[in-house]
């Protein structure tokens, strides 16, 4: 081959290369201006990308609350948001349009499932907004948020175009009513992008409980999902700690039983019941009614928990207190007798010394009779316990034990303060023992008020042969 030959050849494959990488070079540089192939005119890119860079939450799971045997009291659980497709560009998996075609349908099939949780005017106004905003999608608000599987479902079902959910969490209490004033409930926050704990324990504990959110960034496309391979972990989540209460949930659900019976066929404004371990102090079962449904918390009749928050004069529990100051004090009268008929009595405030006086003697202070004015006659105090009869709380407050003593063990028993249960929103009391009658009336359980926190405290003291132990739910 001569040398000239050589040479064309050469030249013609340059020549072929050139045209070659000339015509890449233009279709790519076509492509990447249109997004579209230079010869079939379809689009280069998928039609599922969108055009921003996500930053987004990585919620933290929240901690889980246990009973002592570990049955799940509370938890968090995998919920469902709705969102709907305005865009006549997205296209579901398998490349099929996927918007809302018809507002006023769709907002009236979501209403038969979802009911009175949402308003159907509202979901139009919703999506008729967003359609204006030129939005490709928009979440529909109320009641459509962090919806139960169970509606997911419902609402698949019904194959509404342009539908679809977005993973979320909500909070789930398998049991409810459990302990609702105690327990509390969580719920979640729109402004802090996580469950955060509303009333009760889940309040108290929400900084062990709720753990620390991290963050992410991905590549989202037009139906809100994330594009695979796109996501970049900027900070791990840290999730919440889970908390064992010493609650049995075997005898809790009979405690909350009973006193659903007890509101329902006795008519009853308020109800409440602990049981509690007195060599421990551990709380088996702790129930305040009325109560409410920590799912749904809607509508929460009372705030107050009849155990440790609400105060009120305990009525006859209070006479062994009294009793058991007179014992440790030595004063109590053994085999001794009194008149169990009405207390009447005068005060000398110079002396600080009640005595009681003839039935009928006039006196500026009203008499004091047992229940139904009952008269058991002459009895011991042993009876008197035995029939929790207010005269004889009288006589060993007039003429056994003394003002500063009954005061003194009355603190130490640990009344009208704070027990030492942590976690446990309180209230204190009120010692009211100032005026002669006040001073009576404690010793039989009116006039002060206490909780039953510190009325259960205070009992193990008794029990344990004067060992009082704290009560404790954690």
């Amino acid at each position: 081959m001569s040398v000239r030959k050589s040479n064309r050849e050469l030249l013609k494959m340059i020549s072929r290369m050139t045209l070659i990488g000339t015509l890449v070079v233009a279709n790519v540089l076509f492509t990447m201006v249109s997004h579209k192939h230079i010869w079939s005119q379809k689009s280069a890119l998928d039609p599922r990308i969108a055009s921003s860079i996500v930053e987004k939450a990585v919620t933290a799971k929240r901690g889980t609350i246990y009973d002592r045997n570990h049955t799940v009291i509370a938890q968090q659980t995998q919920a469902y948001t709705i969102v709907a497709y305005l865009d006549k560009g997205v296209v579901d998996v398998n490349g099929n349009p996927n918007y809302v075609k018809n507002i006023s349908s769709t907002a009236k099939k979501l209403k038969s499932v979802l009911g009175e949780d949402v308003n159907e005017k509202a979901l139009v106004k919703i999506m008729k907004s967003a359609k204006k905003a030129g939005k490709s999608q928009t979440e529909l608000g109320s009641g459509t948020k962090r919806i139960k599987k169970s509606l997911m479902k419902e609402i698949k079902k019904l194959k509404i175009p342009g539908i679809g959910f977005i993973d979320a969490v909500s909070r789930y209490y398998p049991a409810t009513p459990y302990s609702s004033n105690l327990v509390g409930f969580a719920a979640y926050d729109e402004d802090k992008q996580s469950i955060e704990g509303k009333l009760g324990l889940e309040l108290s504990l929400n900084a062990l409980l709720k753990g620390k959110n991290g963050k992410e960034q991905y590549q989202q496309t037009v139906d809100g999902s994330k594009l695979p391979g796109t996501t970049k972990v900027i900070e791990q989540a840290k999730n919440g700690k889970d908390v064992v209460l010493t609650l049995d949930s075997e005898l809790q659900s009979t405690v909350e039983t009973q006193l659903r019976s007890t509101m329902e066929n006795e008519n009853a404004k308020s109800a409440w019941c602990i049981v509690m371990e007195v060599d421990t102090g551990k709380v088996l079962a702790w129930a305040s009614y009325p109560t409410f449904d920590q799912n749904e918390h809607k509508e929460i009749p009372s705030y107050q928990d009849a155990i440790s928050t609400s105060t009120y004069e305990p009525g006859s529990v209070m006479k062994p207190f009294t009793y058991a100051t007179a014992i440790d004090t030595n004063v109590y009268p053994y085999n001794k007798t009194y008149v169990s008929y009405q207390f009447w009595y005068d005060y000398d405030a110079s002396t600080g010394k009640i005595t009681r006086l003839p039935i009928g003697t006039n006196s500026p202070y009203p008499y004091i009779a047992d229940a139904l004015d009952e008269n058991f006659g002459t009895i011991s105090f042993d009876q008197g316990l035995a029939y929790s009869s207010n005269v004889a709380i009288c006589e060993l407050l007039a003429n056994y034990i003394n003002y500063s003593q009954y005061s003194k063990y009355l603190d130490a028993f640990g009344f009208f303060q704070k027990v030492d249960t942590p976690y446990v929103d309180q209230s204190l009391g009120v010692k009211n023992i100032g005026l002669p009658t006040d001073y009576l009336s404690t010793g039989f359980g009116q006039a002060s008020s206490i909780t039953v926190l510190q009325l259960c405290q205070a009992y193990t003291a008794i029990f344990n042969d004067g060992t009082m132990v704290r009560p404790y739910v954690i």
